[in-house]
């Protein structure tokens, strides 16, 4: 009998192993194929089976994906889906996007309510929508934050913005600087650029392509710098707070709670600093996202 029920055993092991498998997304920016990485080899590390289908799309169709059961987590940010809560008709004051913890906890609360999504601990890095300018061009005009951009602007100065359609679009992004601000920017001066990947807006505005001299960027963006652009500040708080956290479908979180064992402690050591220089190896060194996890990882 104990043979047999040891049998038994060896031959349902396999299969329990099999059941402790889950599919990662992300988004298609640097930062998102990073923190992607970052989830899939830390959960491998914790004894998962991860099918990898980061770089996903852009948020609408990442976000889209975790709904539908297509992957079952992807890092999110906490700006972006007050948008997106905001948009499926919620109504929630602005203000609270541009508070971290109140931002947190509101999407945390409204999506484990509306969609049965759990969000994890968020990290404290802040990457928020941000415009970037060559230093060149910043000294000799003066500009350091988005009142000079808008002040730039108006005098009828040169300028063309590279820019994803989803930045331009969103009420909380461009048009939450020009609205703020009081610019705005015709459709000659803009350049869209598929996708979200801001190596790709920050290298047009640092190499002059097409015109273009200023570009979306992100707040943890590691190639600003190493590009020679500054960031310019926003004074009036003029989009929300972008902080990322895994969003896990209940379902998933509650069938593995180890997930959120595993990845809370990382999560809670992505800082700003870290996030730009590990995006900046992969946006300026030329690493691919998977080495760069793993590198960083290996010393956690």
């Amino acid at each position: 009998m104990n043979r047999l029920l040891t049998l038994s055993a060896l031959l349902l092991l396999p299969t329990a192993l099999a059941q402790k498998t889950v599919t990662v997304g992300s988004k298609i920016d640097t930062e998102g194929a990073l923190l992607c990485q970052i989830t899939k080899q830390a959960l491998e590390r914790g004894g998962f089976k991860v099918n990898d289908k980061c770089s996903t799309g852009a948020t609408n169709v990442v976000r889209k994906a975790l709904l539908q059961g297509e992957i079952d987590l992807y890092p999110e940010y906490t700006g972006s889906a007050i948008y997106l809560l905001t948009e499926a008709g919620q109504k929630i004051d602005p203000k609270v996007s541009r508070d971290a913890v109140k931002a947190y906890t509101t999407v945390k609360a409204l999506d484990l309510k509306l969609n049965k999504v759990v969000w994890l601990t968020r990290a404290p890095a802040n990457n928020t929508w941000a415009i970037a300018v060559p230093a060149k061009l910043a000294q000799a005009n003066g500009l350091k934050t988005m009142a000079d951009f808008a002040r730039y602007v108006k005098a009828g100065k040169p300028v063309k913005l590279a820019a994803s359609q989803e930045f331009v679009d969103r009420d909380d992004a461009l048009k939450a600087f020009e609205k703020a601000y009081g610019f705005k920017l015709k459709p000659s001066q803009l350049v869209i650029v598929p996708g979200g990947n801001t190596t790709q807006t920050e290298t047009a505005a640092a190499q002059g392509t097409s015109g273009v001299n200023a570009a979306m960027a992100y707040g943890t963006d590691g190639a600003i710098g190493a590009l020679g652009l500054v960031a310019l500040s926003d004074p009036k708080g003029a989009v929300a707070v972008y902080q990322p956290a895994l969003t896990v479908r209940q379902s998933v979180a509650q069938k593995y709670p180890e997930i959120a064992k595993i990845m809370n402690p990382i999560f809670a050591k992505l800082d700003a600093r870290t996030l730009a220089q590990l995006n900046g190896r992969i946006a300026v060194g030329g690493e691919s996202a998977a080495a760069v996890a793993k590198s960083w990882l290996a010393k956690r």
